[in-house]
């Protein structure tokens, strides 16, 4: 099933903004970007479905745009932590309910979550932790966390593991992590057997918590 087609708004087109917006555009859905630097938008006018210039923290540009008809809005942000704040305040004043929001810094956090968003994001410290998970466990190609120091992360079938099946290679370990799907080549195999037997560069698909996940990587 696809996904429903929605109207987003991203204010501050940085780094993270605009690869957030175009990757939403990439999605199918409909954006529409604001920043206050005009060439920052100029740059990005002809790869969004909207590209203004305006200044987040006046709500009379936010209301000339539609914000609230919007679906969802990312405030991305980072360098004013005033002009952060008070986008946000405008966009929850507008009834805008779902609000993501980029936080630079930990007094940023504090005063978004007593705002009462819908998500704060920390890019950088995110991005930090995948690099040092990634050299952590070099077998395991994508790590997601799901909430609850729960994460589904996907593991490249080396050497090692070929023709081996999946409660082998979860010995000890079954009851605690749970096989998802294999990928293979360009087939998606779900679900898995107790007895599926792994190839060399299958993609395994797993999800527990990370303590357990670790666990199992001396046998990959």
């Amino acid at each position: 099933m696809k996904n429903q087609l929605r109207q987003f708004a991203v204010i501050g087109l940085g780094r993270f903004g605009s690869a957030a917006a175009l990757e939403l555009m990439r999605f199918g859905h409909s954006i529409i970007g604001i920043d206050i630097d005009a060439k920052i938008v100029n740059k990005l006018a002809d790869q969004l479905t909207l590209a203004a210039i305006a200044d987040a923290t006046d709500e009379n540009a936010l209301k000339d745009l539609n914000i609230s008809n919007c679906d969802a809005t990312i405030v991305a942000i980072g360098e004013s932590l005033e002009a952060s704040i008070l986008c946000v305040l405008l966009l929850k004043n507008m009834g805008m309910s779902e609000i993501w929001a980029k936080a630079s810094s930990k007094p940023h956090h504090t005063i978004l979550s007593r705002i009462g968003i819908s998500r704060i994001v920390h890019p950088e410290e995110e991005m930090g932790m995948k690099v040092a998970q990634s050299l952590n466990y070099p077998m395991v190609n994508h790590y997601m966390p799901i909430g609850y120091n729960l994460y589904v992360v996907e593991i490249k079938i080396a050497e090692k593991c070929h023709g081996i099946s999946i409660q082998d290679l979860l010995k000890d370990v079954r009851d605690s992590i749970d096989p998802l799907l294999v990928r293979r080549k360009r087939e998606t195999i779900k679900p898995i057997e107790p007895d599926f037997i792994l190839e060399l560069n299958d993609s395994l698909v797993l999800s527990g918590s990370l303590d357990i996940l670790a666990s199992i990587a001396p046998r990959l």
